[in-house]
C-alpha cells in the first residue's frame, strides 16, 4: 500500500486557513444579501450572470454552466426568482427545445439596487486587507488553481482579466 502524501506544516497551514476562508465568505456574503436585498448569494450571482449578458436571457444549461452550479440547483433558484418576479422562463425560441431564463425588469433593478452593497462586503471581506500586489498575486493563485481544478477551462469564473 502507498503512504499517502501528507500535507507539509506549511501546507496544513495553508490549507486550514482557505479552509476557514471558504466557510466565513459565502457566510457573511449570504447574510449580507438576505439582511439588505433578500437574496441568497446563489440568487444574487444567477441574477449578475443573466444581467451581464446582452440580451439578459441565457440558456439554462448555459445559466448552470456560468454559474458553476448543477441544472437543478440552477433551476430551484431560478423558479424562487421567477416567483419574486426577477425572471422569467420561456422555451427557446432558436430551437424549441430548452429553456430559457430572463431577467426581468424588476430583475434588472433588483440587481442594481443590491450591487452597492454587496461590493461593498466584497471589499470589506477580501480587497481592504490587501495590498495591490497581494490583488495581483490572488488573481494568480486563483488562475493556477482553477486551471489545476478545471483543466478544461469549463468554470466560467469572471470576466476577461485586466491587462
Amino acid at each position: 500500500m502507498t503512504e499517502p502524501r501528507w500535507l507539509s506544516g506549511e501546507e496544513q497551514c495553508a490549507w486550514r486557513k482557505l479552509a476557514t476562508l471558504m466557510t466565513v465568505i459565502p457566510a457573511q456574503l449570504d447574510g449580507q444579501l438576505q439582511r439588505d436585498s433578500g437574496l441568497t448569494h446563489f440568487g444574487y450571482w444567477v441574477l449578475a450572470m443573466l444581467s451581464e449578458h446582452p440580451d439578459r436571457a441565457l440558456r439554462m444549461s448555459e445559466l448552470a454552466a456560468r454559474s458553476n452550479a448543477s441544472p437543478s440547483r440552477v433551476s430551484h433558484v431560478v423558479a424562487k426568482l421567477e416567483k419574486d418576479g426577477w425572471v422569467r422562463r420561456h422555451r427557446a425560441t432558436s430551437d424549441g427545445r430548452g429553456n430559457v431564463a430572463e431577467l426581468t425588469d424588476a430583475g434588472c433593478a433588483k440587481i442594481a439596487a443590491s450591487a452597492p452593497g454587496h461590493v461593498a462586503k466584497v471589499r470589506d471581506l477580501i480587497f481592504d486587507g490587501l495590498t495591490e500586489a497581494q490583488v495581483r498575486q490572488l488573481n494568480a493563485l486563483c488562475t493556477a488553481m482553477l486551471a489545476h481544478l478545471d483543466p478544461e477551462g469549463e468554470l466560467i469564473t469572471a470576466p476577461p482579466q485586466p491587462e
